[in-house]
C-alpha cells in the first residue's frame, strides 16, 4: 500500500459502534461505522449515545453490562474490522457505510476511511443530513459511491421544534450534494405527529424529485428500537409512547410519495 494510504490509516477519529452484516444503508452486504457527534437532537433518535462527541456511559439494562459509547481509533484500526468481511462485499457489491451521529462532523476521518475502502476495492456509502460546509462536501463526495440523504421535513419551524435546528442548510445543500453525488437517494424517517401526513410526505417527495439526480425515495417507518438507550443514559425519550405507524398508512404514504415524485419509492432502506 502506498504512503498515501498509509497516511490515511493513521488518521484518528471517534466512533461508538461498528455493525457488520448489514443489508441496509447501501447496496449489498455492508459494514456500518457509526461516528460520534451530531448537530441535531431528533426526538426519536435511535442512537442517542452518538449525539455528543464526548464519550457517554450507558448503564446496565436487561442483562447488558454498563458500556462506554465513544472510542478513539485510527482509520487503519477500523479497517481491520471492516476487512474481515471483504469476501461478502465482492460478491454482493457491498462495502463500507459511514453513519452516526453525523459523519461529516469528522471529515478528515471520514475521508480517510473512504479512501482506504476504495483502496481495498469496496464500495462506499454515507447516511447523512448533509449538514456541512461546501469545502467539506467537495473534499469527501468524490470518494463516496452512494449518498443516502436524510430529508425530514420542508417546514423550518417544525423541523426546529422536533430536531433542534431548522432545515435551511439541509435543504440548500441537498441539490448541491445531488449534483456531485455518484448515486443519490433521499431517505425520510416517517415519524408520528412530525411528518406522517399526506401533505408533508408529498412536499418532501416533490422536493426530492426537483433534484433530477435523485434515484429513489425511501420511507423509513418510525420505530422505538432505541428507546431503552435513553433510560440507560438517564434521559427521557422525546417521543413518549407514540404508537407505531400502521402498515396500511405506510402503504398510503408510499403511494402519495410515488404520485408526487414520479420516481421509485419504497418502504425501508
Amino acid at each position: 500500500m502506498t504512503e498515501y494510504y498509509q497516511n490515511d490509516a493513521a488518521v484518528r477519529g471517534r466512533i461508538f459502534d461498528i455493525q457488520r452484516y448489514s443489508v441496509h444503508d447501501g447496496p449489498g452486504i455492508r459494514t456500518i461505522v457509526f461516528l460520534k457527534g451530531c448537530m441535531f437532537r431528533c426526538l426519536w433518535c435511535c442512537n442517542p449515545e452518538g449525539q455528543l462527541y464526548e464519550p457517554v456511559t450507558l448503564a446496565s439494562m436487561h442483562g447488558k453490562p454498563e458500556r462506554l459509547a465513544g472510542t478513539d481509533v485510527s482509520a487503519g484500526e477500523v479497517m481491520e474490522t471492516v476487512l474481515k468481511d471483504s469476501v461478502y462485499y465482492g460478491r454482493s457489491g457491498g462495502g463500507l457505510t459511514l453513519s452516526g451521529g453525523e459523519a461529516l462532523l469528522q471529515p478528515d476521518f471520514a475521508l480517510a476511511l473512504f479512501r482506504l475502502a476504495h483502496a481495498h476495492g469496496m464500495t462506499t456509502a454515507i447516511e447523512t443530513t448533509g449538514y456541512a460546509e461546501h469545502d467539506v462536501l467537495d473534499k469527501v463526495l468524490p470518494h463516496i459511491d452512494y449518498v443516502l440523504m436524510d430529508i425530514k421535513h420542508m417546514d423550518a419551524e417544525k423541523h426546529k421544534r422536533f430536531i433542534g435546528k431548522d432545515n435551511q442548510k439541509v435543504l440548500s445543500n441537498a441539490p448541491y450534494i445531488a449534483a456531485r453525488a455518484k448515486s443519490y437517494t433521499v431517505r425520510v424517517p416517517v415519524i408520528p405527529t412530525f411528518n406522517d401526513t399526506d401533505a408533508e410526505i408529498a412536499a418532501i417527495a416533490r422536493f426530492a424529485a426537483s433534484m433530477r439526480e435523485t434515484r429513489a425515495i425511501h420511507l423509513l417507518p418510525y420505530h422505538r428500537l432505541g428507546s431503552d438507550k435513553y433510560t440507560a443514559l438517564g434521559r427521557d425519550y422525546g417521543m413518549g409512547s407514540l404508537p407505531l405507524i400502521p402498515d396500511e398508512k405506510m402503504r398510503r404514504l408510499l403511494a402519495v410519495a410515488q404520485e408526487a415524485s414520479g420516481i421509485h419509492c419504497q418502504i425501508g432502506g
